[in-house]
């Protein structure tokens, strides 16, 4: 009998020291998988060893009947197969009840990002003339200007930045370390925040450390605070709605194929492993060809 307490806990272990997973995936697969667990009390299942593929059938039926999307259904699946995966792989368990089940075909969604005026727009919005406005504006010109993941952008070490050279040392998922090109406007913004604004912000003895961008109390800077930022700001501007900072990534990938960038130089910058995770931007891109064909054609 395996306990599940040290059956999670070995797991995400493997996770945080082997697969180096980002904090934001491993708090999803414990919720998934406690979720999971407390399906299995309520089966009277003590040992997660005794799981066949007639529980997962259930427990699937369980989770449509909450009437969730097929995209959280494929994910909370995909996690429980490799938690079995894992055990497979210790010696704890003797098959795989997920590896029968199939994963939903999720429903396509098409990413969200902003048009080069709302950019524009949200840019002339900001204001410079303190530290913090200092400190947002560089975080907007490298999260635009680079298309990095929020989590990466938090990471970025002052070591990290080359503005003589424009580039920027990214430390990307799965320990896959690639160098981004940085432009102008970026380069310009950030050297004016490391001058000023992160000198005054992490002023204090007690706040000495290496991380990029500094909350205003001068600590690092986390995803969570990046979310709070970038919200603030689109409430500023003239924009509507909310700004995640994945927008920012789409919005990059979007406008530079828009522009002519190759597909296979997109995926590299987004630090894509996969060709496909980069195509999607593709859909979005013959939207709007067909919205300007549409708006200009005489006879569309």
């Amino acid at each position: 009998m395996i306990n599940k307490k040290k059956a999670l806990s070995s797991f995400i272990e493997y996770l945080q020291i082997e697969k180096n997973s980002s904090q934001y995936t491993i708090e999803n697969y414990k919720r998934d998988i406690h979720e999971f667990f407390l399906f299995l009390n309520e089966q009277g299942i003590e040992d997660i060893t005794s799981v066949e593929y007639f529980n997962v059938r259930l427990y699937l039926t369980n989770l449509y009947e909450k009437k969730l999307s097929k995209r959280t259904v494929a994910r909370k699946t995909s996690c429980l197969r490799s938690l079995y995966k894992f055990l497979l792989r210790e010696g704890d368990v003797k098959d795989n009840p997920f590896s029968l089940a199939s994963l939903p075909k999720k429903d396509q969604r098409l990413p969200r990002f902003l048009y080069e005026k709302e950019m524009d727009q949200l840019f002339s919005s900001l204001k410079k003339d303190s530290p913090i406005g200092i400190r947002n504006n560089a975080l907007l010109e490298l999260l635009y200007a680079t298309g990095i993941r929020v989590s990466e952008c938090c990471e970025i070490k002052l070591q990290d930045i080359d503005l003589s050279l424009g580039t920027v040392l990214i430390h990307g998922k799965g320990k896959k370390d690639r160098y981004v090109p940085v432009g102008r406007y970026a380069q310009e913004a950030i050297d004016l925040y490391i001058r000023t604004a992160r000198m005054e912000l992490t002023s204090s003895d007690a706040k000495a450390h290496v991380y990029l961008f500094v909350n205003f109390r001068g600590d690092p800077l986390t995803p969570r605070g990046v979310r709070y930022i970038l919200n603030e700001l689109i409430k500023k501007s003239a924009a509507d709605g909310s700004l995640h900072p994945h927008m920012l990534r789409h919005s990059f990938a979007t406008h530079l194929l828009n522009n002519g960038a190759d597909i296979r130089t997109v995926q590299e910058l987004l630090g894509h492993s996969k060709i496909s995770s980069t195509q999607v931007y593709t859909h979005v891109t013959k939207d709007q060809l067909k919205k300007v064909y549409n708006a200009s054609h005489p006879r569309p």
